[in-house]
C-alpha cells in the first residue's frame, strides 16, 4: 500500500488549473486502475498517521481480497470536505471517499458526486437495520448515497467512588430524566474547591438540548422549538440549585469536561463514546484520578425506550465516476459491514454496527470497566443524528447555538429564546 500525502492548498490550486495531478488522482499506477495485475482502489481519507483503523481495515480487506490493492489519498483534516468536493469536481481518480459530516454529505449529493446505493444495498443483501436507523435519516428522497462505518453516541460516565461515598446505588441502564435529576441531587455535596457536583453539562448545545429529540417527535431543524422549553427549564433549575456547574463560569474559565471528571469533581457526565479511550489512557498516564468508573445508557424521557441515544456518524461513499465501481462498492461494503466493524472495534474505535462481536471487542479493551452494566451500555436501541440531514443545517445550527448561550447565561428567558429561534429559523425555511 502506498500512502499519498496531498496538501489541501495544492489540491485546490491544481484543480483550478486542471492539473494532471487531479486528472489522475496522483496515483502511480497504470491506466485502467491496475497495478501489478491487481485492481487498485483509491480511498480519500484524512489523518492517516493519526488514525490506526485505516491501516487495520486495509490489511484485513487485502488479506481477504489478494487481487485488490487499496491506496489512500490523505487530504488532511482541515477543510477535508471542501477539498474533497474540489477534487471530485475536478475529475480526480478517486473510488471510495470518507464523508466526514452531514452538511458535507448533503453538498456531495446535491453536486451529484456520490453513487446512489439503494440498488446495490438490495443486490448485496446489506441489512441496513444494523445501523440503528441512521441510514433512513440520511436518505435523500428515499435514496441512500453513503453507508456509516463509524459512530459515536452519548452515554453517561459515572464515578463509582463518589457514588459509594454518598451511599447511593449506581445508575441503571434504564434511567429516566427524572431519575437522573434525582440521582444528581443526592450526589451533590460539599462546597468550594471540594464540592462534588451530581452531574455536568459541557458548554455545547448538544449536551443540554438534545434530550428533547429522543422521543422521535421533533428534530432541531423543524423550525418550531417550543418542545425545548421543559428541557432547558430543568437544566436551569439544576444550575440554580448548584447541582451542576455554572455555565457562564465554565465558559469564561475554559473548564473542560474531561478535567472535571478526571479530578473527581463530578459524579455523572453525559458525553459521547469518544471519551472512553481518553479516560482509559488518562488513567494509565495518571492524569485521571477517577479510576473507579463505569458507563450506562443515556437518560431518556418517560415513555422512550432505554438505549435510545444521539450520535454522529462518519460514512463511506463511492465516487459516481469511479473507474472501478464494482470493486469500490465491495470495499465500501466490507468497511461498513460487520467484518469492518469488528476490525474497528479492535482498534478502540466505535463502529456504526454494534453487534455482539463488536461489543465484546470494545468491552475487552484493557482498561474498559469490568462491570456488566458498562458492557450493556454499548448496546443501543435507536440512535438519532445530532444534526439531521438538511440543506440549511449550518445556518440553523448558528441560530440555535447563539440562543443556547443566551439561555444558559441568563441573558434571555427560555421563552424569549424560543421565540427568536422560531422566527429566525422559520425565515431560513421560507416560512
Amino acid at each position: 500500500m502506498k500512502k499519498k500525502m496531498v496538501l489541501a492548498a495544492a489540491l485546490i490550486a491544481f484543480a483550478m488549473i486542471g492539473s494532471p495531478l487531479f486528472a489522475g488522482g496522483g496515483k502511480e499506477t497504470s491506466s485502467g486502475g491496475a497495478s501489478g495485475g491487481k485492481t487498485v482502489i483509491n480511498w480519500a481519507i484524512w489523518d492517516y498517521d493519526l488514525t490506526p483503523y485505516y491501516k487495520a481495515l486495509i490489511e484485513a480487506y487485502e488479506a481477504k481480497n489478494p487481487n485488490t490493492k487499496i491506496e489512500v489519498v490523505d487530504l488532511g483534516s482541515a477543510d477535508f470536505m471542501t477539498v474533497l468536493g474540489t477534487q471530485l469536481s475536478g475529475g480526480a481518480d478517486l473510488d471510495v471517499v470518507c464523508v466526514k459530516d452531514i452538511p458535507g454529505y448533503s453538498n456531495l449529493v446535491k453536486q451529484n458526486r456520490l453513487e446512489p446505493l439503494n440498488g446495490y444495498i438490495k443486490s448485496a443483501n446489506i441489512n441496513t437495520s444494523l445501523y440503528g436507523g441512521t441510514t433512513e435519516q440520511i436518505a435523500v428522497n428515499g435514496e441512500v448515497y453513503a453507508l456509516p462505518f463509524r459512530s459515536d453516541f452519548w452515554v453517561i460516565y459515572y464515578n463509582k467512588d463518589l457514588f459509594d461515598a454518598a451511599g447511593v446505588p449506581y445508575p441503571s441502564n434504564d434511567l429516566t430524566l427524572d431519575q437522573y435529576d434525582a440521582l444528581a441531587r443526592r450526589l451533590t455535596r460539599g462546597s468550594g474547591a471540594n464540592k462534588v457536583y451530581g452531574a455536568h453539562y459541557h458548554t455545547w448545545r448538544s449536551a443540554v438540548s438534545l434530550f428533547s429529540i429522543l422521543d422521535g417527535k421533533n428534530t432541531i431543524v423543524d423550525g418550531k422549538y417550543d418542545f425545548l422549553a421543559p428541557y432547558y427549564e430543568r437544566v436551569l433549575k439544576e444550575q440554580k440549585d448548584g447541582i451542576v456547574m455554572d455555565f457562564a463560569t465554565i465558559k469564561t474559565s475554559g473548564t473542560h469536561y474531561s478535567g472535571a471528571f478526571f479530578n473527581n469533581q463530578i459524579a455523572m457526565l453525559n458525553m459521547g463514546t469518544w471519551f472512553i479511550g481518553t479516560q482509559i489512557d488518562k488513567i494509565k498516564s495518571g492524569e485521571s484520578l477517577s479510576k473507579n468508573w463505569g458507563i450506562v445508557k443515556y437518560p431518556h424521557p418517560d415513555g422512550v425506550q432505554a438505549g435510545t441515544t444521539l450520535g454522529t456518524i462518519t460514512s463511506l461513499g463511492v465516487n459516481r465516476n469511479s473507474k472501478n465501481k464494482d470493486a469500490a462498492l465491495d470495499f465500501m461494503k466490507f468497511v461498513t459491514g460487520p467484518e469492518g466493524a469488528t476490525v474497528l472495534a479492535k482498534t478502540g474505535t466505535i463502529p456504526a454496527i454494534m453487534n455482539a462481536d463488536v461489543i465484546n471487542a470494545i468491552a475487552g479493551m484493557d482498561g474498559f470497566p469490568a462491570d456488566a452494566n458498562s458492557k450493556e451500555a454499548l448496546n443501543v436501541s435507536k440512535t438519532y443524528l445530532e444534526m439531521p440531514l438538511h440543506e440549511k443545517s449550518a445556518d440553523i445550527e448558528m441560530v440555535l447555538n447563539e440562543n443556547h448561550d443566551a439561555i444558559m447565561t441568563g441573558n434571555i428567558t427560555v421563552q424569549q429564546a424560543i421565540q427568536d429561534m422560531n422566527n429566525r429559523v422559520g425565515k431560513l425555511l421560507g416560512r
